[in-house]
Parts: C-alpha cells; sequence; structure tokens
C-alpha cells in the first residue's frame, strides 16, 4: 500500500521562503481549495493520505517532501537548508515513526527531499541552493549499507533538483536543462520540457499517471507525447511559494 503524508497549509505561508521568483501574494482560501484536491487526486491515483495538522507557525511547513528522504527500509530525517524550516522536522518525524526507524543528518549538513529523485536503488541528489556536499556525503553513509547509491547533480538556477527534472518511469526523465548538469543522468532519456514553460519540470508520477500543474499545458502535451497519461492539476497558489506537484506530500510504501 501506497501512503502519501501531506500538511494542512500553513496560515501564515505568505511568509515562506521565497529563492528564485518573485514574491506574490497567496490566497490562503483558493491554496486551501487547491491543496484538497491535490489530496483528492493522490487517493484517486491509489495513495492511502495521511493528512497531517497545519503547523502556524512554519509557513513552508505544507511541503513536508523537504524535511524526510524514506526509502524501503528507514526514514532520514533532513537539516534543511532554509534554517526557518528546521522546526518542522519534530511533528513529521512523529508520523513517520509508525512506519520506518529514524535516522537524523548532523551540522554541517544541509539537506532537503526536493533535491532527492530516486529511481529504484539510486538516489540522484541535487548540489544546490539548499542541500551541501556535507549532506549528499551523510546520506550515503546512512544508505550505503542498505545497498542504496548516492549519486551528486549539480543544480543551476532552480531552488531543488526537482525543480529542474523529474522521474516519469520507464528510464525517462522530464528535464529543463539549463537548470541541471545532465552528464551524471546520461543513461536516461532525456525529455525536455515545452519552451517558455521552465518550472514544468516538477511532476508527480503515481499509480499509472503523471501530475503536471495545470499552468504548463503544453508540458503536459509533451508528456502525454512520450507516452504517458497525464492528470492536470491547479496548483497555482502554492507554486507562489515556490512550489510543484512533489512538494506537497511525502509518498512511500507502507
Amino acid at each position: 500500500m501506497l501512503i502519501a503524508i501531506t500538511r494542512a497549509v500553513s496560515p501564515s505561508i505568505n511568509e515562506c521562503e521565497i529563492g528564485f521568483i518573485e514574491r506574490h501574494p497567496i490566497d490562503l482560501t483558493n491554496a486551501n481549495e487547491q491543496h484538497n484536491q491535490y489530496e483528492a487526486c493522490l487517493a484517486e491515483l491509489g495513495a492511502s493520505v495521511v493528512a497531517l495538522p497545519a503547523e502556524p507557525d512554519y509557513p513552508d511547513s505544507v511541503f513536508v517532501e523537504d524535511p524526510a528522504v524514506v526509502v524501503d527500509e528507514v526514514a532520514i530525517m533532513t537539516r534543511m537548508g532554509a534554517e526557518s524550516r528546521r522546526g518542522e522536522s519534530a511533528s513529521l518525524a512523529r508520523a513517520l515513526e509508525p512506519y520506518r526507524p529514524l535516522r537524523w543528518l548532523r551540522e554541517p549538513a544541509t539537506l532537503e527531499g526536493g533535491d532527492v529523485m530516486r529511481i529504484g536503488r539510486t538516489l540522484y541528489v541535487g548540489l544546490s541552493h539548499r542541500t551541501n556536499q556535507e549532506g549528499i556525503d551523510q546520506l550515503a553513509g546512512e544508505l550505503a549499507p542498505l545497498g542504496y547509491s548516492v549519486i551528486p547533480v549539480r543544480v543551476r538556477g532552480a531552488l531543488h533538483l526537482k525543480t529542474a527534472c523529474c522521474y516519469l518511469g520507464d528510464g525517462a526523465i522530464l528535464a529543463n536543462r539549463k537548470w541541471l548538469e545532465l552528464e551524471p543522468l546520461s543513461q536516461f532519456r532525456i525529455v525536455d520540457v515545452a519552451p517558455g514553460e521552465g518550472r514544468g519540470a516538477n511532476v508527480l508520477a503515481l499509480g499509472g499517471s503523471v501530475i503536471v500543474p495545470a499552468c504548463f499545458p503544453r508540458t503536459a502535451e509533451v508528456v502525454a507525447g512520450a507516452g504517458m497519461k497525464v492528470r492536470l492539476l491547479d496548483v497555482s497558489e502554492l507554486m507562489k511559494a515556490e512550489a510543484g506537484v512533489t512538494c506537497s506530500s511525502l509518498i512511500f510504501e507502507k
């Protein structure tokens, strides 16, 4: 059974961290409705949604992907690059405890789950604005004894690796070539985002479909043209917080 941990939108989301986009006001009512639709979509695609309550003191806390990396055997609690977000980890760790033993990254490591793209037993990890080499090294140290490989991928001009690319399945990666070093991904077929839709690379493959933000219709056509079934979803308010469709859930096998 697939578990999808989510968290309600923080009422303070307008104070969220912004790195590579301009700040625009977020309509909390619309953000909540879009998040509800997102959770419904996850459920329709086969995930059992575990919805956590909002964290008013943590504006970015809806983005539960970042504080943890979950593999089959353990959950690695990250040390996030945004210092203001590190308090999010405590309640998420409590939610993960029933499913996995917990391990913790330590200072001076920084790593965020948005930088981790898992394909089988290999984790491609963005060396980015939020994740440093020590974070990658500590993650590798925790996972190597369990049979996982960790491969760094340099990210440029984007917040996270999965802002720049996401795995579609069947050996294909949707990518914005301008935002990452492609050499570590050379064994995969690269599917390019549509021109003018640079942020369209963040998609979520789940249950035989690929969730694509509705504001990237041409990239959705590209994904469909690559043989994938597409689900369009409006996440425009959360995208004002520099989100995509992977950020708001932490998905793993029970």
